[in-house]
């Protein structure tokens, strides 16, 4: 009989949004052996990690460029015996998708998912949203993913914590003008907690630092937070750093998601349908 995991050590890696894909990978393959030496079974960096969420250092990259800086990731990974999530933004034929790989310790990529909901001007401008739901499984534990601005639509979430997820990563770069930065920290507003309408896990690995020009920034304070909503670790706001925490899987009774799954009667039929598209789907490749 196989072994239920009853815990997860998470690390969470706050990276600067708007430097090279070299920096980029350098500061990834760091982070993945410091986290494996700490003793996590998973380090999840921040959205686009590797090309940079920086579109005109993004423009540049040739697709071979991105592929050889995933295939050193996957070395990674499996060098330091880890679960990684990183992502990238990568040409389609018509599009850039946005996107996070889960890589398992074999240094396999045996998930990916694709930004649904495009936020910032050059996001919009050059990508398109993805087409499916995220659930996939670490070490047996069913988790799901959303990336930054997804985050504002519970159902992305919500969904596969009805199918079983009992974790959320969401890799994140809240890069904005200033103005807008300072604001979201004093509102709270960057990433909203999931735990409380969900009652699952919450990991978030955001961004910190200026673009080039100093015409934007991003507002760091990355967090692991409990299902209660509560605050296991957080990060600062400008600093790079890595947070960790550990899960006790217990804790993530699902019940917020599991009441609506019951109440009204008149959904049920619904959400069992959509539960069984999303699962239909989970192993689709984003194209």
């Amino acid at each position: 009989m196989k072994k239920t995991t009853k815990t997860l050590r998470i690390s969470c890696v706050q990276l600067h949004w708007a430097k090279s894909i070299e920096r980029n990978l350098d500061r990834a393959l760091h982070f993945i052996n410091v986290a494996a030496a700490d003793g996590s079974r998973v380090v999840l960096f921040p959205e686009a990690n590797l090309t940079s969420y920086y579109f005109p250092e993004v423009l540049r990259l040739s697709p071979s460029t991105i592929s050889k800086a995933l295939d050193q990731t996957c070395h990674a990974a499996k060098a330091a015996n880890i679960w990684v999530i990183a992502g990238t933004l990568q040409q389609t034929q018509d599009r850039f998708l946005n996107l996070a790989h889960v890589i398992s310790p074999a240094g396999d990529i045996v998930h990916e998912y694709a930004k649904v909901h495009m936020a910032g001007r050059d996001e919009q401008r050059f990508c398109r949203g993805g087409n499916k739901l995220s659930p996939f499984k670490i070490d047996g534990v069913l988790c799901t993913l959303v990336i930054c601005r997804d985050g504002r639509h519970p159902e992305l979430y919500r969904l596969p914590a009805m199918a079983g997820a009992k974790i959320l990563f969401q890799p994140s770069c809240s890069s904005d003008e200033i103005e807008a930065v300072i604001w979201k920290r004093t509102s709270g507003r960057a990433q909203q907690p999931a735990g409380p309408t969900s009652k699952i896990f919450h990991c978030v690995a955001n961004t910190v630092g200026q673009s080039p020009d100093g015409k934007q920034s991003s507002s760091g304070s990355s967090f692991i937070r409990e299902p209660s909503g509560m605050p296991l670790a957080e990060a600062g706001f400008y600093q790079e750093e890595m947070i960790t925490a550990v899960l006790d899987l217990e804790r993530a009774d699902r019940s917020y998601v599991l009441d609506s799954l019951k109440d009204p009667p008149f959904l049920r039929r619904y959400w069992k349908e959509m539960l069984a598209e999303i699962k239909q789907r989970a192993n689709v490749k984003p194209e």
